[in-house]
């Protein structure tokens, strides 16, 4: 909930219980949306349903805006938001695990606690999986532990990485969207699938 509970304008319960109320409102409109459906979540990768990738590109694009229209106004100062740090190869393996893991189950961890809420049981295998995945890490950690750390980068930005502004990054972002939504409009037609 940002700098509410930090600068003491809401409590830590108050925190919570609004991130409650968000967290539902949230699976709502995930399931709203349609992402409980591992076939529509799937059809990204196969091409005949790009609706998650714009939905998720809309959601950066607006995020990207508000802050950096936030800074311009002075409302938000850039230079503390927090950015997760980067450590190369665990973030590699990791992505390219987590596209299988979505690629075949059709979820990622979030959407398939949608499909779970209205009792969907691939969601409930998935997130079974997802759990066995999370103990045998936890338990083989120490093993894992070189690549987990490995090719450490801080918490570079798009902009600093590129050496860009602020707002030509933002503008550059929202172009490859434009682009990335076209070859998306492209890619239903070209491989179109009944209802499913």
């Amino acid at each position: 909930m940002g700098p509410l509970v930090i600068n003491e304008i809401i409590s830590e319960n108050t925190n919570l219980l609004l991130a409650f109320f968000i967290g539902i409102a949230f699976g709502f409109v995930l399931e709203q949306g349609g992402f409980s459906s591992s076939r529509k979540l799937a059809g990204v990768f196969y091409g005949y349903d790009t609706v998650v990738l714009k939905v998720f590109f809309t959601g950066a694009i607006t995020a990207m805006l508000g802050l950096l229209f936030f800074s311009l106004f002075d409302w938000v100062d850039l230079s503390i938001v927090y950015v997760n740090e980067t450590y190369l190869w665990s973030s590699v393996v990791g992505g390219v695990i987590m596209g299988a893991g979505f690629i075949m189950g059709g979820y990622c961890p979030g959407t398939s606690f949608c499909g779970a809420a209205i009792g969907k049981i691939d969601a409930y295998v998935f997130i079974a999986g997802l759990f066995i995945g999370i103990f045998l890490f936890g338990e083989a950690y120490e093993w894992f532990e070189p690549l987990y750390l490995a090719e450490f980068w801080g918490s570079p930005r798009i902009s600093e990485f590129f050496g860009l502004s602020e707002g030509v990054t933002v503008l550059l972002v929202i172009l490859a969207a434009v682009a990335m939504f076209w070859m998306g409009e492209k890619a239903e037609k070209m491989f179109p699938r009944d209802e499913y």
